[in-house]
């Protein structure tokens, strides 16, 4: 019996005491009073809701910055040390292998162009080696949940899946791909859930970095252009301009099999850009997410104002 209580002591401790390694992207954060107040929102519900007492915070970005995260952060009396990526210093070191992403994935969209939004392909190459797994975060979000919940979704990843991602939540890739569906009536790709091949949206990445630097297929993607030419002409994937998340849903096509779907209570998009633009009789099936699961992540895309949080006396009325 005492035996019994230890063993269960030791795992609860390791449990507790495991490092959750978290990456977000940040730019012009000092000077942008939109972007502050996401930032703000992300990270204190994240905290408001984790159990996880060793987060590791992995922040992208300027030095203006890094100065407000470190400025938050101590606010929020957040005691772990902050690895701090200059956002310059990795773009010319990887200016290689990103600028074809850029070149395929960003079309005459300049907001796009920014290697900013290129990164989370090559995180295995950027982070250290005996960083196994990362979950990267776009900072319009707010967490009503714990991301403890969303870590362990890598354990329900099967031998093929690297990366965990959910569902755009608009049939904007089912108007990229309209010449393709014209010639391929009955093709599942666009469609919407639950079985067609949507499209993805990466402001919630779970990504498995061991497994990406033992994938020789993903690599091959990222170490020869001519490859993401070859599926954009097969697929007519015409002005794409989402950045990673493009290059993600293109390789989709291909080979689903890469991919672990999150539910879409882990990314409830909130932006209704393409509402009103041809796509109304489908609308609903791209944008709805029943699942009978409460929101866990509400992403403010596209500007969208996050919906009012309840108050538990709110509630109660």
């Amino acid at each position: 019996m005492l035996k019994t209580i230890l063993l269960l002591s030791l795992f609860l401790y390791v449990q507790s005491s495991s490092i959750v390694d978290v990456v977000f992207t940040v730019k012009n954060l000092s000077t942008n009073d939109r972007l502050k107040l996401n930032f703000i929102t992300m990270i204190t519900s994240l905290f408001q809701y984790t159990s996880i007492e060793n987060l590791h915070l992995h922040v992208i970005g300027d030095f203006d910055s890094h100065h407000f995260v470190e400025q938050t952060l101590h606010t929020l009396q957040y005691n772990h040390p902050i690895d701090k990526l200059n956002i310059d210093n990795l773009t010319a070191t990887y200016q290689q292998v990103i600028q074809p992403l850029i070149r395929h994935f960003s079309s005459s969209h300049t907001y796009y162009k920014d290697p900013l939004f290129f990164l989370s392909p090559f995180l295995h190459r950027i982070l250290p080696e005996n960083i196994s797994r990362v979950i990267m975060l776009d900072i319009d979000l707010r967490f009503d949940d714990d991301i403890q919940h969303l870590y362990k979704l890598f354990d329900q990843f099967n031998q093929s899946q690297i990366v965990g991602i959910a569902r755009e939540n608009q049939p904007v890739y089912r108007h990229l791909l309209w010449s393709y569906r014209q010639e391929n009536p009955h093709t599942l790709l666009g469609n919407p859930p639950p079985n067609g091949t949507t499209g993805f949206n990466s402001g919630v990445l779970l990504l498995d970095l061991s497994k990406i630097r033992q994938s020789t297929l993903f690599n091959s993607y990222l170490e020869n252009a001519s490859l993401i030419q070859n599926l954009i002409h097969k697929y007519h994937f015409n002005h794409p301009h989402l950045g990673d998340q493009d290059f993600y849903t293109l390789l989709s096509f291909e080979h689903r099999d890469l991919f672990y779907v999150l539910p879409c209570h882990w990314n409830r998009q909130l932006c209704t850009w393409w509402k009103g633009k041809g796509y109304d009789d489908v609308w609903d099936s791209y944008f709805n997410c029943n699942n009978d699961q409460k929101i866990s992540i509400y992403h403010g895309n596209c500007n969208t104002p996050l919906p009012e949080k309840l108050t538990l006396e709110k509630h109660e009325l």
